[in-house]
């Protein structure tokens, strides 16, 4: 008796056993990153359809991103800051912009299945206008001291560091500024290489620096002001 017992609660374990387990939930792969295709990279834009002398509609364009069922375009405004964000399940959208403007832009991918998103590179261009036969430089873009970085300074000495682009390819120089308050004073003119070593610093003190670069046809571009600190 006591062995069909023993037999009975084996028997009824095993089956619960073997129902009672839930099977593993198939991962979910987050979305990819997007390849853009355009407006080019470092390039005029000379194809969109112009609404009036001051803008035109630009058609934005990028390859299928893996596991992806929507898009975040972000257009960057490289004279103001302003940013113009539009979502879509396409990979294409037309944005209205003003022209004779440099602009940046990358696109997000995103997915309702995942919180994941990827972020695509980031590209330049010029908006072309009417009559605009040279183009001024992108702002230049600040690579090391970035915005609100801590950095150490070797024996009082750092290195600032920027990066240059221009749609016809005919930087000149740059003009550094640097200083300890909002309207830094010219550091040095005429800087031919895209960084500039050995800058003097103090510990402990907050600066600000800023870069025009400057073209063989007179155009500048500014690269905005960026504050930073010394340890």
């Amino acid at each position: 008796m006591k062995r069909l017992i023993f037999l009975l609660i084996c028997l009824i374990g095993f089956s619960c056993g073997k129902g009672g387990g839930s099977s593993p939930q198939p991962a979910i792969n987050p979305p990819a990153k997007a390849i853009l295709s355009l407006p080019a990279q470092n390039e005029a834009c000379t194809t969109g359809t112009v609404i009036s002398a001051t803008e035109s509609t630009v058609s934005f364009t990028w390859q299928t991103a893996a596991n992806a069922d929507s898009y975040e375009l972000s257009i960057k405004n490289l004279n103001t800051n302003a940013v113009i964000s539009r979502t879509t399940s396409s990979t294409s959208e037309n944005v209205i912009l003003a022209r004779n403007t440099p602009y940046s832009w990358y696109v997000t991918s995103k997915s309702t299945k995942i919180t994941t998103t990827a972020q695509s590179d980031t590209w330049k261009f010029y908006n072309s206008g009417p009559g605009t036969v040279a183009y001024a430089p992108f702002p230049a873009e600040i690579l090391s001291p970035t915005m609100n970085q801590a950095v150490t300074a070797s024996a009082g000495k750092i290195t600032l560091d920027w990066n240059g682009t221009d749609v016809d390819n005919d930087i000149t120089t740059y003009d550094i500024y640097l200083g300890t308050t909002s309207t830094p004073a010219l550091l040095q003119s005429n800087v031919t290489a895209s960084i500039l070593s050995n800058v003097s610093v103090n510990n402990a003190t907050s600066y600000y620096w800023k870069v025009i670069t400057k073209d063989s046809k007179g155009n500048t571009s500014d690269s905005g002001l960026y504050r930073f600190s010394v340890n």
